[in-house]
Order: C-alpha cells, then structure tokens, then sequence
C-alpha cells in the first residue's frame, strides 16, 4: 500500500485544524452563488447545511449565529431578487429556518451526549486503574518504570495489565493482555492480579506462579456461564530477575517477546518453545519452560503488550519497537519509555487503537540487590 506524500499529509492537518471554518465558508460561498447567478437558482441547501454543520463541529452559541446568518442572507437575496414575497421565497425561508432550529437541537443533543460518554470513561478508567498496581521507582538495583495508556473508545477498557514485586526469589514481574474489553476484562484483571500476587511470594519457580495463574484463571471461567466460558485468557509474560547475578528467566505464554537493550544493542527474548496463554494449558499438552538470559549492569528489560506493535501507519505498517530502538542509549527507564511514546505517537499520527501497557527494568550498577 502506497504511503501518503507529504505534502497531503500537510493538506490534511491543514483542513482539520480549520474544519471549524467550514459553517461560514458555506455561508458566504452560498451568498456569492446566490448573487451571482440566476433568480431561479438557490442557494437553499448551503445555507441549510451551515448552521447543521456548526451544529456538529462548535458550540450552541456558534450554531445560533450560523442558522441566523444563513436566514438573513436568504432574506437579503431573496429581497435583492424581488421573491421575499413569492411563495417560492416563502418556502425556502421557512426551510432554512426550521434546518436552523433542528441544528440547535442537534447540537444540544451531541452536547449531553457526550457529557455521559465523558464520565462513562471517567469512570471506566478510575475502576481499571484501581485494579493496577502503583509500582516503586525502584526495587534495590534495579530502577523501573511504567506507562499505560488506554485506547478508552467508547468507554470500553482494555485488559492489560502489569506488576512488578520484590519476593524472596528476586524480582518478579508480569505483564499480560485479557482478550475482550470492558468491565469482564477488569475481573479477568482482578483475578490474575491477586494470583500472581499470592504466588509469587510462594511458588520457588516460575512454572509454579504460572501454574498457580493458570488455575486462578480456570476457576474464575468456571465460575461463568454460557458464552463467557470461552472467555478469560491471558497472554502473559513472567519474569524473574535474582536479587544476585546477571540474569534473568522468563516464561512466556503467548505474548509478544519482551526486548533487552544494552549498549545500543537489541536482543529480543523469543520463547525456546510456543506456549498457550494463561487459561488455556488444557487445550494442550505443552509443559512451561524457563528461559533464561543475560542481564547485566546498564541492561533493560522491556515488556509490552500488543497495542505497542500493532500501532499502525497512514499505511497500514506495524510499529516495530526492536528497530526503533535499536542503536540508541537512554538514561534510565522512564527516559525509554517517554521515548517509546513519543515515537509510536509520531509513527501512527496520535492514533491508539488499542490498550498499550509498557514495563521498564534497568539493572542499575554498584548495588548489591539484596532483598530489604
């Protein structure tokens, strides 16, 4: 698929920054069409369309003023033609008056409208935030830092979701996505949020926590009736980083690839082996495997869920985070993630359409790690 030019590109933000200037080129543009032409030609319908399309794009005040301006340019045509007493003008009068009282009503409708779908996402938000947890800055050696950001369309959360917690193990980190959206995906949230909690204090191996989840998850769908039984799987990452050495392990379940960056360098942690989501081992016969990688001082671990990599392009290109952030160096993780955002932002032109959840680790140097 061809990319669009720059210069459209540039005609297109030009047009929607001055889309509120549309009510009154309709107007003048009908008045020199009205003037200019014929007594039995009218300009009816751009005059009708002006307060209707101020109706949607500007306020009540500004929708008033179009539908008046459009009735008494009609009129003054009208007069200017010697029809202000004709049936004909009569007629035509009485429509662009009547579109113009429609488009007051019509604005004041979209207005409360959007008022309950305001605090509909208000909210939505408030209740998935409450469910995610406020992460430390950091956790002995290493730094973390965290970013969400909510496609919220018509006030249907997502379900991703994130955690990072000190254990007697070492650092141990999830990031996950819930197929669905809506208040159903905040319990499957809820749900594997308080599992890996609880686990990760007592499972001695990651298997273990993911077991754990994936029973959590099993007795929640259980607990469900009819269609909602298919729903309830997570794709999911663990991550364990020992509070001593240079590494970590994870274990991925159907989830994009976590990326470690060192030195400018890109390496992303693709599982050994395929694994199902969370919920859905049954479907199965795999068992979990554990992989473990390299992680030295100046390294970072970067999860993500999917609306990273799926954001898109005028053009309908993937992000890719591996390439954009190869060859370049950041000073912590917040540094990476504000830049990580800043440039999906620019690739896909501000468009979210999808839940984004994004996890920082940085291996600090001269620490020793050790639990508090």
């Amino acid at each position: 698929m061809r990319a669009p030019s720059v210069g459209h590109t540039a005609v297109g933000r030009w047009c929607l920054r001055h889309l509120q200037l549309l009510p009154v080129i309709l107007l003048v543009g009908g008045a020199f069409l009205d003037y200019r032409t014929s007594p039995h030609v009218s300009a009816e319908a751009f005059y009708a369309a002006a307060p209707m399309t101020a109706a949607a794009l500007l306020s009540l005040r500004a929708t008033v003023l179009a539908g008046l301006g459009a009735c008494a340019a009609d009129i003054a045509l009208l007069t200017h033609f010697g029809l202000i007493g004709a049936s004909g003008g009569r007629s035509e009068l009485a429509a662009v008056a009547t579109v113009s009282a429609l488009a007051i009503v019509v604005n004041r409708l979209m207005y409360y409208s959007n008022v309950r779908l305001e605090a509909a996402r208000r909210i939505a938000l408030a209740v998935q935030r409450a469910v995610l947890p406020q992460l430390p800055a950091s956790i002995g050696s290493l730094r973390i830092a965290v970013r969400y950001r909510s496609a919220v369309q018509d006030a249907q959360i997502g379900g991703d979701l994130y955690s990072a917690q000190d254990t007697p193990y070492g650092v141990r980190c999830l990031i996950g996505d819930v197929r669905g959206k809506g208040m159903d995906a905040v319990k499957v949230v809820d749900v594997a949020m308080g599992a890996f909690r609880e686990a990760v204090e007592e499972e001695p191996t990651l298997v273990g926590v993911a077991a754990r989840l994936e029973r959590a998850l099993l007795r929640e769908r259980a607990r469900r009736a009819g269609p909602e039984r298919t729903e309830g799987f997570v794709t999911g990452v663990l991550v364990e980083i020992p509070h001593r050495g240079d590494e970590l392990r994870l274990v991925n379940r159907g989830h994009p690839a976590p990326l470690v960056l060192h030195a400018g360098n890109v390496r992303s942690a693709e599982p050994s082996e395929p694994a199902l989501p969370l919920g859905l081992a049954e479907l199965g016969t795999a068992r979990d495997r554990t992989d473990t990688l390299p992680f030295p001082a100046g390294a970072t671990l970067l999860l993500y869920t999917d609306g990273l990599s799926e954001a898109r392009n005028r053009a309908g290109d993937f992000y890719d985070p591996a390439a954009g952030l190869a060859g370049r160096e950041f000073p912590g993780p917040d540094g990476l993630l504000d830049a990580l955002l800043a440039e999906v932002r620019r690739h896909s032109g501000g468009r979210i359409t999808d839940d984004m959840a994004l996890l920082a680790v940085t291996r600090s140097s001269g620490c020793t790690g050790e639990r508090a």
